[in-house]
């Protein structure tokens, strides 16, 4: 006798099924987004560890919807206060050079390789300085504050730091027009220092800073450039920061060795 159907295991079994042949989540949630701006182009949805929240990426810049209802994004960065991560930033360096989809303006910067102002910068050596990191930071950023204390983990490393008034000047002046300027940053760094009593008047570079981080497409601290032109915003642990000044040093002795053996005679 043939055994009669179980109409519950049906119903699972059509249920799976259905998944199975439906788009994944990122899929449905991007033609829904597109369905509501179809003049906007979009490039990409992915899940943040907030269900039900995706980030929707166009070229390099990212919003943030809900599933449920797409109407409403919002612009800005996710950061995880637990751990002080940004992880937007962490999402944008993960794209390197070429942001997700089609589009890549407002990322040419992700791989400058041209000259910088290096007088216009605070420098500290650790080491034989071989490994070089330049940093945009303001002071006054809590994220630049966490950085620091990934950076001076770092051995054999030189560090130059740009200094952006994003926060405002009084910091940063007082910093720059220091007898020891890489002491007072230190200083500040560690909280010794703050913008209410904060003093200093002297020349300085703050606002050819602040041009060169427009011209590069910097708009937030702290934001790393590595020898090999990779910009990254947001914050790195050691770890990752190790990861990437020694692939740099790998890089470059391997454009060495190739310089050298291409102009021997």
């Amino acid at each position: 006798m043939k055994p009669a159907a179980n109409p519950i295991v049906a119903a699972v079994l059509g249920l799976v099924l259905q998944q199975a042949h439906s788009a994944p989540d990122e899929e449905r949630v991007l033609a829904a987004v597109r369905k509501a701006y179809p003049a906007t182009v979009l490039d990409r949805a992915v899940r943040t560890p907030i269900p039900g929240v995706y980030e929707i990426w166009m070229g390099a810049n990212v919003a943030f919807v809900s599933a449920k209802n797409p109407r409403y994004m919002v612009f800005g960065r996710l950061v995880d206060l637990k751990t002080m991560r940004d992880l937007t930033a962490t999402r944008m360096a993960s794209f390197g050079a070429k942001p997700p989809g089609n589009a890549s303006q407002g990322r040419e910067a992700a791989s400058y390789t041209g000259p910088m102002p290096v007088a216009d910068a605070i420098t500290v050596v650790r080491g034989d300085g071989r490994r070089e990191l330049s940093v945009f930071t303001d002071p006054a950023c809590g994220y630049c504050r966490e950085l620091e204390r990934h950076l001076r983990e770092l051995p054999n490393v030189t560090i130059r730091y740009y200094l952006l008034p994003f926060q405002g000047e009084s910091l940063p002046l007082a910093i720059w027009c220091a007898k020891d300027r890489p002491a007072a940053y230190a200083a500040a760094m560690a909280g010794s220092v703050t913008p209410s009593d904060a003093t200093g008047t002297c020349a300085h570079p703050l606002e050819r800073n602040r041009l060169l981080a427009s011209r590069l497409r910097v708009g937030a601290t702290p934001t790393l450039l590595f020898a090999d032109g990779t910009l990254v915003p947001g914050l790195l642990t050691a770890e990752e920061l190790e990861s990437r000044l020694s692939a740099n040093q790998s890089k470059t002795q391997q454009m060495e060795e190739t310089h050298h053996a291409t102009s021997m005679p």
